[in-house]
């Protein structure tokens, strides 16, 4: 027990030892030792202590220069802030912190330097092809200039490298320059002249550079003029001319006239220069210079102006043609005259007969209403200083109100002639008249009326020709097409036209009657008469039916006639009449009525179920009255069997196994048919004793004479009952 006391107590004083030397006093400085600080940013010095709470700060230079700074202490922090850097803060700083008896000190060199812009190029003039000139590498406010290092290169080529290791005097901001002879050539173009330069400091280099792009001049030359529209110009007209000129930098242009007197006028400063409303006064030598920094060039034109005579125009043009009844206004414009007078006339010098408005540069003659007496031809004198033009129109009127009318003699009957007239009222100059009658797009007749005109006057002229319609006329436009031709500078005449679309009517013909589902029907069944005809116009359809005295009793006037149900009295003749106002058609059909089959029976005897060797008679009978055919067949799987029956009966003598069967009677007329069927059973006879008696052979031979009676019985029953007769010779298909 004391064993562990001792080493407990022995780790608990090496714990207490760690723990006072982890909270001895201790004093730290940032930045460490030495820092570069740039003249004008702000700098701050930073001392700290550990294991005090209350220390107390003091700075201070190594030779007690003042700080040229402010000290802000908090609790175990001390900032020396200097806001301006300066060559004042170029010292040794100390800080001193006292914790009670305790007393550490720090120190840190600050060096100050100045390197603030890139470094400028200048050129002692323009670069020229060939021509030397002086490049200059300026870097400014550099401190210390004597860790200066200076390169200038011309693309990836180095022309020069100066260090400026001279001793500095004092303490000051220098601008230091190399200079460099530069000789372009026209390869230099485009390539980059760059400056560097370096400051060497203890801690590390600091680089600034300026690049600039090379660009060669050339003094301006090739300048040319162009000229639009002319050199030679009449007063009033607008010209544009335009100077180009080559060299680097561009070449400013810059226009002028020369003087008579020799000087020059400054004119414009552009590319092109635009004269608007030349006047003969402006007439000259315009030149064009291209200058830029290296020089000048120069070209020259020569502009005429000449005396420019003022026109006349005359509105509509030189030949009007006006409708009579309407107004009409010729127009006369003047240009290039600021003042003319105008003076209208006919050309049997008579004063217009309208009204003249004359304002500015225009003069107006108005003819409110045209008749006869204003066909004639105007001049219009216009008077400009001591000059004349004459200008003048011809003035023809014309009627042409009304479109042409279409007349005919008579309803249009397929291949009766009809006179067709086509008239056109009311027109002037009817010389000028051309009348055209068209059907569809085929000419029937044209026709021009060229005679001569005694007197002015309103006539009405007409084109008549004799036409033989067909119903193929029917829907076709007849067109009477007029024409007027006015003048001979008029390029279309005028032109009126009327349309009237052909009917042509035609006697009812080609009937064609339509019964549906035949003329020969089952009674009951429906019965559908249709009728139709090509004539036009429409037709009137009647329905009649022929009675026996010959005459038609009228039934309908629908163009299908239909009978539900058919009887046979509807049977007879049906007549189908087209009617129309040129005349009446007519078609008869027959119709027959016929009786469906009826009472088929289908039967065996003695019975339907018999023994083998007995004697079987099947038998199929129809009570109805139209001709029928009955068929008898035997079902089988290899195929129906038709059997050759006498009047629809069969007889099968001593039957055998293979005779029973499935029977079936087809009953046929011309308007149907039915079928009946039975199943015929034979048995086979039990193997016995035959028995023979004397009674036995009187009862066979009584019934070998009843048989036959009994099928003669039946054949003439039905001889009796049935319209028609039997062959035998067609026994498969038994006609009734």
């Amino acid at each position: 027990m004391p064993e562990k006391m001792v080493t407990i107590l022995g780790a608990s004083t090496v714990l207490w030892i760690l723990f006072a030397a982890s909270q001895a006093f201790k004093l730290d400085i940032s930045p460490q030792d030495k820092t570069m600080a740039q003249i004008g940013d702000i700098l701050s010095l930073t001392c700290s202590t550990t294991g005090c709470e209350t220390p107390s700060f003091s700075w201070r230079t190594q030779m007690d220069s003042p700080l040229h700074g402010r000290v802000r202490t908090e609790g175990s922090k001390s900032v020396l802030i200097m806001d301006a850097v300066s060559f004042e803060n170029e010292h040794s700083y100390l800080c001193t912190a006292t914790c009670g008896s305790k007393k550490l000190e720090r120190g840190i060199q600050v060096d100050v330097y100045s390197f603030p812009k890139d470094p400028e190029i200048q050129l002692s003039g323009p670069l020229e092809v060939g021509k030397p000139v002086m490049v200059k590498c300026l870097v400014p406010d550099v401190y210390p200039s004597d860790r200066l290092e200076v390169d200038l290169f011309k693309g990836d080529h180095l022309l020069k490298t100066q260090m400026f290791l001279e001793a500095m005097e004092k303490k000051s901001l220098v601008t230091k320059t190399m200079e460099v002879t530069l000789t372009p050539d026209i390869e230099d173009t485009g390539k980059a002249l760059i400056c560097k330069a370096k400051l060497h400091t203890d801690s590390e280099t600091k680089e600034r550079e300026t690049v600039e792009e090379l660009q060669l001049y050339t003094s301006p030359r090739n300048t040319v003029i162009s000229v639009y529209p002319s050199r030679s110009l009449r007063e009033g007209d607008t010209v544009m001319m335009t100077c180009s000129s080559e060299g680097l930098p561009a070449p400013e242009i810059f226009w002028s006239k020369k003087l008579d007197n020799g000087n020059q006028q400054l004119l414009s400063g552009n590319a092109t220069l635009t004269l608007i409303g030349m006047r003969m006064e402006d007439s000259g030598i315009y030149v064009c210079e291209g200058v830029n920094l290296i020089g000048r060039d120069t070209a020259e034109v020569e502009l005429i102006v000449q005396e420019k005579r003022f026109t006349v125009d005359i509105f509509p043009g030189p030949w009007v043609s006006a409708k009579i009844g309407e107004s009409v206004i010729l127009k006369c414009v003047v240009d290039d005259c600021d003042s003319p007078t105008f003076s209208w006339r006919t050309q049997t010098d008579n004063s217009p007969v309208g009204e003249v408005r004359s304002e500015g540069a225009k003069s107006e003659l108005i003819i409110e209403y045209v008749s006869f007496e204003d066909e004639d031809t105007y001049l219009v004198t216009v008077t400009c200083a001591r000059r004349k033009l004459e200008k003048r129109i011809h003035v023809e009127v014309y009627s042409f109100p009304k479109d042409p009318e279409i007349e005919m003699s008579g309803l249009l009957v397929h291949g009766r002639p009809v006179i067709v007239n086509c008239t056109v009222p009311d027109v002037y100059p009817f010389n000028h008249l051309e009348i055209e009658l068209l059907k569809g797009e085929t000419t029937l007749m044209n026709k021009s009326f060229g005679e001569e005109m005694s007197i002015k006057s309103l006539e009405t002229k007409s084109l008549e020709m004799t036409f033989i319609p067909t119903t193929e006329d029917t829907g076709k436009d007849l067109v009477c097409r007029a024409k007027l031709h006015s003048g001979e500078l008029e390029s279309e005449p005028k032109q009126r036209q009327s349309t009237q679309t052909l009917y042509v009517n035609d006697a009812p013909r080609e009937i064609t009657i339509w019964v549906s589902p035949s003329p020969v029907v089952e009674e009951g069944s429906p019965v559908n008469l249709t009728c139709s005809s090509d004539g036009f116009p429409t037709l009137k359809i009647l329905w009649s039916r022929q009675l026996s005295n010959e005459e038609l009793q009228p039934l309908s006037e629908d163009t299908t006639l239909t009978l539900m149900s058919a009887k046979p009295e509807d049977s007879g003749i049906y007549v189908c009449e087209g009617i129309s106002q040129m005349g009446t058609s007519k078609k008869s059909v027959e119709l027959v009525i016929q009786d469906s089959p009826k009472d088929i029976q289908l039967t065996a005897f003695p019975s339907e179920s018999v023994k083998e060797g007995d004697t079987v008679i099947i038998s199929c009978t129809c009570g109805n009255v139209p001709e029928t055919w009955i068929i008898l067949k035997k079902k089988a799987k290899t195929g129906d069997m038709v059997l050759k029956s006498v009047d629809g009966a069969y007889t099968i003598l001593k039957a055998q196994l293979q005779d029973a069967g499935v029977y079936e009677c087809e009953s046929k007329t011309e308007v149907g048919s039915q079928l009946r069927s039975l199943t015929l059973d034979v048995k086979g006879r039990e193997n016995t004793k035959s028995h023979f008696s004397p009674e036995l052979l009187a009862l066979y031979c009584a019934s070998s004479l009843i048989i036959p009676a009994i099928g003669m019985i039946i054949y003439f029953a039905r001889k009796a009952n049935m319209k028609g007769s039997y062959s035998l010779v067609e026994a498969q298909k038994s006609k009734v």
